[in-house]
This record gives structure tokens, C-alpha cells and sequence, in this order.
């Protein structure tokens, strides 16, 4: 008798997203036919009339065996929101699927097929794309000290200069190997998880996918991406981060906590001192483009304080408000 409940686990997590959830799982319930496959919807306590609603759809459309909903009694965040899904039942591998997805035909056969033929393989991701099919960026170099200049300048000399340290990968149409990917999308194995444990629930929201990555690849397990699965990411269904970024408005504390975490995590005090150091050189950069009549498009509201969020004491965790 196997010791696993099933073969792949689809964990989603909900936040005030019930109607995207419902798009998401419509898209799903085609490609889990054949297989031996559950799903797991976990509502962070949401509050709002989600759970509701989903259970109203789950006794229409799904089946219990199939489809379960866990109802959070707080909401710590995407990572412990995902590992609660991934703690429900032991499974061969794990896919983590944001609320704000849509499956395309055959991407979770050929992620499936894709880890067989990749046995390194420890995370898989596919391409994610706009609803017309318009890829969007999915793989990624680390965070660096370097890659905050970058970030704050906003100049193409400087991007010419330090293109080594770019964080996002141009877009291939070939299997390719990063050194992170998004967790929009990615199928995970269970022995990663047993290796390196869950996700890092220090990480309220972003930085979680980076800080995995890493841990996995220092681990021996490579991370792949296969652009023939295909998804589709609505972007921004429970996070205001990157409507807040186009808008230039001040991004939620937890964006900042985590960017701590995870400077800190990754290169210690010295290294998160840089970090911040050499955004505010970039920005230097950015306000002389500005005195040459250029446009600004580094500018983010408080982003120059609020880079040292925790910096006095990174690991420090909050209760966070989602807003």
C-alpha cells in the first residue's frame, strides 16, 4: 500500500479572491480527469464571504474526494497559507497555484511528464502569460546588492554596466535552468520538502519563492522551467503590491519586511547594509537623470525609508494586515 494519499496535491490559496478561485479551479477540473490528483483551497481567513461562496461552488461542481477547502484561522501569510495545503496530505509532488491563474490544456500533464524527465529537477515551473498570450517573466537571477542599484536607477548605462546582475531572465522559448522561478505556478517534490523543509513562514508575502530556490538549489536540486505548460497569470489578485508600484504609491510594510528577511538571510548584516546602500546610489542616479530633464521612473513613495524597515532587527515576524 502506498504511503502517499495521492499523487499530486494542487494547493490554492484564497484571500477576499473567491471569484478568481472559481475561475481558477474551472480551468483546473478538465486537466484532473484520469489522474490521482486533489486539490487543497486554502482561505486565509478572509472573512469577506469567500468561504461561503466557495462551498456553494464545491457542492455544485466538485468532488470531496477531489477537491477539499481548509479554512485558516488567521492569515499569516502566502507562504504559511501554502504550507497549511501542503500539511493536509502527503503526495508525491506538490503544486503550489496562485488564486489568480488560469490552467491551459495539458500544462499539468507536461509539468508531470517534464519531472520525469528532469529526475534533478526539484522545482518545475511553466510559462505564465497574459490571458492573449503574451509571456511574461517567470525566471530569475538572485537579488543582489547590484540588482538594487539596478532597481533604483532606472538607466540604461547603468543596466549595460551591471547586466550580470539583472534579476529577470529574458523570456525562452527553450527548457532552461534559473536560479529562481515564480511561485505563481510550480511543482514541487515531496523529497525537497523533506530536505529542506516547508516555506519560510517569516515571509509574509514576496521573497518566500527566492528564499526556496535558494534553499533547494544549495540543497542539489535543480530548478527548471518548461514553456510548453503554459499559464496563465491574471497578476495581482490578492496582493495591492503591483498596482501599488505602476502607481508610484507607498508599497505595504510586509513587501519591505520580507526584502529584510531575505538580504539579511542571504548575506548578513553587511550584506543587507549594502543592499540599501547601493539603492540609495541608484537613486542618486536616477535624481540626476531627473536635473537632466529625463523622467523618473525608479520613484516609489517612502521607498528611501522604508528600505530600512527592520533593519535593527531583520528576523523580527508582525501580525500584518493585508492592505
Amino acid at each position: 500500500m502506498s504511503a502517499f494519499a495521492c499523487d499530486l496535491l494542487i494547493v490554492i490559496v484564497n484571500f477576499r479572491t473567491p471569484e478568481i478561485v472559481v475561475e481558477c479551479l474551472e480551468s483546473l477540473l478538465p486537466e484532473l480527469r484520469d489522474t490521482n490528483a486533489q486539490v487543497t483551497v486554502v482561505d486565509n481567513a478572509s472573512g469577506d464571504g469567500s468561504v461561503p461562496m466557495l462551498r456553494t461552488w464545491l457542492a455544485a461542481h466538485g468532488s470531496p474526494a477531489q477537491i477539499s477547502l481548509i479554512e485558516s484561522a488567521e492569515n499569516a501569510g502566502f507562504a504559511a497559507g501554502n504550507n497549511i495545503g501542503i500539511r493536509s496530505s502527503k503526495a508525491r509532488s506538490y503544486l503550489l497555484l496562485n488564486s489568480d491563474t488560469l490552467v491551459r490544456p495539458a500544462a499539468i500533464r507536461t509539468l508531470l511528464d517534464a519531472q520525469r524527465s528532469h529526475p534533478k529537477a526539484g522545482l518545475i515551473s511553466p510559462r505564465l502569460e497574459w490571458p492573449d498570450g503574451r509571456a511574461q517573466e517567470s525566471c530569475f537571477s538572485y537579488h543582489t546588492p547590484a540588482s538594487e542599484l539596478m532597481a533604483a536607477a532606472q538607466t540604461a548605462a547603468v543596466d549595460r554596466w551591471l547586466k550580470k546582475y539583472a534579476v529577470g531572465r529574458p523570456v525562452q522559448d527553450v527548457v532552461t535552468s534559473p536560479q529562481w522561478t515564480s511561485f505563481a505556478c510550480v511543482l514541487i517534490r515531496h523529497e525537497v520538502f523533506e530536505q529542506v523543509g516547508l516555506l519560510d513562514e517569516g515571509y509574509f508575502m514576496y521573497f518566500e519563492d527566492v528564499a526556496f530556490c535558494r534553499q533547494a538549489r544549495e540543497a542539489g536540486w535543480d530548478i527548471v522551467n518548461v514553456p510548453q505548460a503554459r499559464v496563465v497569470h491574471l497578476r495581482g489578485g490578492s496582493s495591492p503590491v503591483k498596482a501599488r508600484v505602476q502607481a508610484r504609491k507607498r508599497l505595504p510594510k510586509y513587501f519591505y519586511e520580507s526584502r529584510t528577511r531575505y538580504f539579511f538571510q542571504t548575506y548578513g548584516w553587511a550584506g543587507l547594509t549594502a543592499a540599501n546602500v547601493m539603492w540609495w546610489l541608484g537613486r542618486v542616479v536616477s535624481k540626476a537623470r531627473q536635473l537632466l530633464g529625463r523622467s523618473d521612473k525608479a520613484s516609489i513613495q517612502r521607498q528611501w525609508l522604508d528600505i530600512w524597515t527592520n533593519w535593527t532587527a531583520p528576523l523580527r515576524n508582525y501580525t500584518h494586515p493585508q492592505s
